[in-house]
């Protein structure tokens, strides 16, 4: 009997193999196992169906490989999606083979199968198809179905990342991703290469935009602000990306760069995904103020995994200790194990992860159901430890080590390891829990007692800032777009200011004159100061009468006076560009030099009214290269270091002015004032090297000026440019002053702040 259908399954085969009229060698290699598969996902009428498209295939020139891959993938597809779709795969794939993109042919039948699974419908796959084609005719040039001689350079690269895209993006939001590089690289076909191949730092941005859920980027400073209110904590919020590893899933960490969390967070079991980033953000900040390092060198990864949870679950206690409200955040989002699964271990499965998180959840959980003897007792020790105030680390990690020690089992060393209900989506990997002697030596361990870095040094380890920058072609933000460096300064001679503001001593005096308008006359005496600008009397009299009859005299004798009728805080931005070093016209000085001795003039100006103002300067070497320098900060004096600073300054570069105006900004709008005011100070439009469209760079920054404005920050604009009719009022309105006779430039520019601040 089994001779007698062995004997009709091949004549069966050898029948479909003569339909198929296939001269192929390598085709019939694989023919067997192809039809063995077809056999089994299709009914009699999709084999006959699916072999009759397959012989058109064959027949279309294009070689074995096509032929091949469509053997392979259309049985899977269509017992996805219905049989009826491998008419057309079959007429999409014909399409692309008198296309030029014909080459693209394999790989949209090669990943037909994994984007079916991903959209599980025929009407959405058919969508898929219309984009793919929508995108064949609109980046190769198709024009009425009158193809060109050049193929879409990404349309490959784009279909063999399909799949991965769409388990992160709606088809709605696939389309937006495809549309923007569309738009954007159409004329660049590198570049379009590499976004959709996902290798460009915008495509993943855009990918990142369209996903669903809570963004990082969108919710950075109110998460900011819950770590500053409630843990007296602040780091950079760095966001990673969960699309692109499937096998293992990163998880949250912090180190000496900043706090790492997802780039975005659905919601989940009923808790929103903002309030998902505090959870894991309470979480850390909890390990910040109580964990501290181990050495772990000798454990092994049983016993890591193990003080981890503990201490985990440690810090987790400690948090909702003092804010309680916490504790119904993390018992949301902890799993709730099973014990029965507990019996799984008879099967030969490793239940040591199960174990752990029945004791993280018992300590999180006081109403939470279990028998098991080793986590009653151990969960019992936890308790009795954290009453006693035996909750260091090392004290826990002793617990933890215990527990592993009685609990684990040769069947915990088993390949099949129990996963379900254990991981907690909230909490970090812990790898600031350990010191690993082996990787350092001890000088490096400890040389932080004895060292601290200079704050240069800590600004040159800052990661880039990025901002988005508007496309006024396709009326979108580019995400992410531009890399802001920061740093200070570095120092020059401080004299060398002083000589400047020696040189306009005139100028001066008649500034002061006005200055002393602009000063707030509302004063609010301040008393009971030890150092003030003059003596209390009535205090100092009654401390005189304490003296003299014996008893402890009040130092606090004197007084001093605050203004209370002004409250302004400036920013002064200086364009920082090449173009600063060339001779001003009518003087015998550089642009820079005078810009110099401007500026010079403008701080000592603002510092005689007393408002708090802010120096910073800029220039740029792309979009990835953007450098802001700190001049003055606005909680430092006008002093010598300030000084020094500002006569460093030298010209380089380009002028991407929208980055940098709105990276002053994000201090700006952190100041506490009633007015805020940019003074922007430049010598020519924007400009980039890596920018051919002139009019890009110029509508951004009028974009930037707007988002300013949207903010409460007021900009205004001094150019030094004789031509800058052409383009200044585009970018800032009414809002500027172009200046002529650069040589009046440190008379002019103080008299702008006083015109404007009056």
């Amino acid at each position: 009997m089994a001779l007698t259908e062995t004997f009709e399954r091949n004549m069966v085969v050898k029948m479909y193999w003569q339909k198929l009229g296939c001269n192929f060698a390598q085709v019939d290699r694989v023919f067997d196992e192809c039809m063995k598969e077809a056999r089994a996902l299709l009914s009699e009428e999709g084999i006959n169906s699916y072999i009759e498209n397959a012989r058109f295939i064959g027949k279309m020139g294009r070689g074995p490989e096509p032929l091949l891959v469509y053997l392979e993938e259309a049985p899977g597809v269509a017992a996805q999606l219905g049989e009826g779709v491998l008419v057309d795969l079959r007429e999409f794939a014909h399409y692309m083979s008198t296309h030029t993109n014909f080459k693209a042919m394999v790989p949209f039948l090669q990943t037909s199968g994994a984007v079916a699974r991903r959209l599980q419908s025929h009407e959405l796959f058919m969508r898929y198809i219309e984009l793919i084609r929508d995108m064949m005719d609109r980046t190769s040039g198709s024009v009425h179905g009158h193809h060109t001689t050049f193929p879409s350079p990404g349309l490959p690269d784009l279909l063999q990342q399909a799949p991965r895209l769409l388990s992160a993006l709606s088809l709605e939001g696939f389309r937006n991703w495809i549309e923007y590089g569309i738009k954007n690289y159409n004329n660049h076909p590198d570049r379009q290469i590499d976004y959709f191949c996902l290798q460009s730092a915008d495509a993943v941005a855009v990918m990142q935009r369209e996903r669903h859920g809570t963004l990082l980027v969108d919710n950075e400073r109110k998460l900011d602000t819950y770590l500053r209110a409630l843990w007296n904590d602040s780091d950079y919020l760095v966001p990673y990306s969960l699309a692109f590893d499937e096998l293992r899933k990163p998880m949250p960490y912090f180190d000496q760069l900043g706090i790492r969390l997802p780039d975005v967070y659905d919601d989940y079991q009923g808790i929103k995904g903002i309030d998902r980033y505090r959870a894991a953000l309470a979480h850390m900040a909890a390990h910040r103020c109580w964990s501290q390092k181990m050495i772990v060198d000798n454990w092994s990864p049983f016993q890591r995994v193990s003080v981890e949870i503990f201490e985990d679950s440690r810090v987790d206690y400690l948090a909702c200790k003092r804010y309680p409200g916490l504790r119904k955040l993390f018992l949301a989002l902890h799993p709730i194990p099973k014990e029965e699964d507990l019996k799984l271990e008879e099967e030969g499965i490793s239940i040591f992860r199960l174990r752990l998180a029945m004791v993280s959840r018992a300590i999180l959980d006081p109403d939470y159901q279990y028998e098991n003897a080793d986590v009653r007792e151990f969960v019992g020790r936890f308790f009795a430890a954290m009453e006693k105030g035996e909750s260091s680390s090392r004290d826990i990690a002793s617990i933890a080590l215990s527990f592993i020690a009685r609990t684990r089992g040769q069947r915990d060393l088993s390949p099949k390891i129990y996963f379900e209900n254990t991981e907690v989506t909230y909490r970090d990997d812990n790898r600031h829990l350990w010191i690993y002697i082996e990787e350092s030596d001890e000088d490096e361990m400890f040389e932080h007692l004895d060292k601290r870095k200079s704050e240069e040094e800590e600004l040159k380890g800052l990661p880039p800032r990025r901002y988005h920058e508007w496309d006024y072609n396709s009326k979108t933000y580019r995400p992410d777009w531009v890399s802001v460096y920061e740093t200070l300064h570095p120092r020059g001679h401080a004299g060398k200011i002083d000589q400047l503001l020696a040189k306009h001593s005139q100028l001066a005096r008649r500034l002061k004159a006005m200055l002393d308008m602009l000063k707030p006359q509302d004063k609010v005496r301040i008393r009971y100061q030890e150092d003030g600008s003059e003596l209390d009397l009535d205090v100092a009299i009654r401390s005189l009468i304490d003296f003299k009859g014996g008893c402890a005299p009040d130092p606090r004798i004197n007084m001093s006076h605050r203004t209370d009728g002004r409250n302004i805080a400036v920013t002064l931005l200086l364009d920082l560009s090449q173009s600063l070093s060339e001779q001003a016209q009518g003087c015998n000085q550089t642009i820079l030099e005078l810009s110099q001795e401007a500026v010079s003039l403008l701080a000592w100006s603002i510092q005689q009214v007393g408002d708090s103002f802010a120096i910073g300067g800029f220039h740029s070497n792309t979009r990835h290269d953007v450098r802001y320098y700190h001049i003055k900060g606005f909680t430092e004096n006008w002093d010598d270091d300030v000084k020094a600073r500002l006569a460093a300054m030298e010209a380089g570069y380009s002028t991407r002015m929208g980055g940098a105006m709105r990276h002053a900004a994000h201090y700006l709008k952190a100041q506490q004032a009633d007015k805020k005011l940019m003074l922007i100070l430049t010598d020519g439009e924007p400009a980039d090297i890596d920018v051919n469209d002139q009019q890009l760079l110029i509508q951004d920054a009028r974009q930037a000026v707007n988002e300013l404005d949207r903010d409460g920050i007021y900009s205004y604009c001094i150019n030094l440019d004789p031509k800058a009719d052409e383009y200044v009022a585009d970018i800032f309105g009414r809002q500027y002053t172009i200046i002529d006779h650069i040589d009046r430039l440190p008379e002019r520019l103080p008299e702008l702040f006083i015109s404007l601040t009056k």
